[in-house]
């Protein structure tokens, strides 16, 4: 058994393996699911009260060859107000994002791998955004938590309601700004696409690398270059690293081997002081306590949708939003680094050159 705490799993305890199918099948009643079925996988959740809040357990089930494996993903099953300048954006990161969204139409993508706080930063921008004034619709698989004032979907696919039917659904419904969870396939790309054309704001997120990765993604969709590009506004890439825990922080001597490992030289760091966390009862003696962002922002310019619709290799669109004072996931880890945030192994870890 083991728990991921602040996004690295930690084994927490072992109990005997002859308890492993009587907790499974006790889990499996919990969470509505089929407790003679050990062939397929299974989804479902679980809700439940600790010390007065609500909380869901969303919870997923996987057959392997020494029996049935189980992971549960904690949420909030409560309202949340989640504020942008809370993420960690840099900034000129968070003017160029804040301008995005607070445009009239076109897109902003939200980039990354599963964990890496898309969602929570989709919803600090739609709670930047929600006023009485605007209609906001979204089609999300799951609902992972309750927006005030906004009107959430759960997407069943296997009942044909996918993000293009919510899609459809939701331009007969007067939006302003529609989230769509997740751009899986052509179809649903293009119709947010065509919704932003025609005058909305469509906020979703895309699975890729980068920042400068994600039209070629969408071109691979099938989708034309000419389209990717007219309607968007911003592309953002982001990650998640450790915080170095505040109550056993300490200053670090860098090393040149350490060094070394990140492509760095004395002159690098500037004189920044580096901390790293001994370990406390506070932190479970992994010297981190909670997460930050790290972002990289694209805004897209004239000269980058020249670039996408010339089908511009990615690197090529990479170096010209760097010149244009984008800075990339690992530039901003090292930033974050030298102001006591992070540690140079959090940042080996979390990004690539």
């Amino acid at each position: 058994m083991r728990f991921r705490i602040d996004g690295v799993l930690q084994e927490i305890a072992s109990p005997p393996a002859r308890y492993a199918n009587a907790v499974v099948s006790r889990l499996k009643i919990m969470a509505d699911l089929k407790i003679d079925e050990r062939r397929l996988p299974q989804d479902g959740a679980i809700r439940v009260k600790i010390a007065d809040r609500q909380v869901d357990l969303r919870v997923s089930t996987l057959p392997t060859i020494h029996g049935e494996k189980v992971v549960m993903r904690i949420q909030e099953g409560v309202a949340v107000s989640l504020s942008l300048t809370s993420l960690g954006f840099g900034e000129k990161a968070l003017k160029d994002f804040t301008a995005a969204i607070s445009r009239p139409n076109g897109i902003v993508l939200v980039t990354g791998p599963t964990g890496s706080g898309k969602t929570n930063t989709l919803y600090a921008a739609l709670s930047q955004l929600n006023t009485p004034k605007v209609n906001i619709v979204t089609a999300e698989d799951p609902v992972e938590r309750d927006l005030s004032g906004v009107n959430q979907v759960h997407v069943k696919e296997d009942i044909g309601y996918t993000f293009s039917a919510a899609l459809r659904a939701f331009l007969r419904q007067d939006p302003n700004i529609i989230l769509v969870g997740e751009m899986r396939d052509k179809e649903t790309a293009e119709i947010a696409i065509k919704s932003a054309l025609t005058g909305h704001l469509v906020l979703s997120t895309v699975h890729t690398n980068n920042a400068a990765a994600t039209p070629t993604r969408l071109v691979d969709m099938g989708v034309e270059p000419y389209l990717v590009a007219s309607p968007l506004n911003l592309i953002l890439a982001q990650r998640l690293v450790r915080r170095i825990c505040s109550q056993c922080k300490e200053p670090v001597q860098a090393t040149p081997e350490w060094l070394q490992r990140a492509g760095l030289s004395e002159s690098d760091l500037g004189g920044a002081t580096l901390y790293q966390g001994k370990g406390c009862g506070e932190c479970n003696r992994t010297g981190y306590r909670g997460r930050i962002g790290l972002f990289e922002v694209m805004p897209i310019d004239p000269r980058i949708r020249q670039m996408i619709v010339s089908r511009v290799p990615d690197m090529d669109i990479e170096d010209y939003a760097v010149s244009q004072g984008m800075l990339t996931l690992r530039q901003d880890a090292l930033q974050k680094m030298g102001q006591g945030v992070t540690t140079l192994d959090e940042v080996l870890r979390v990004t690539v050159e």
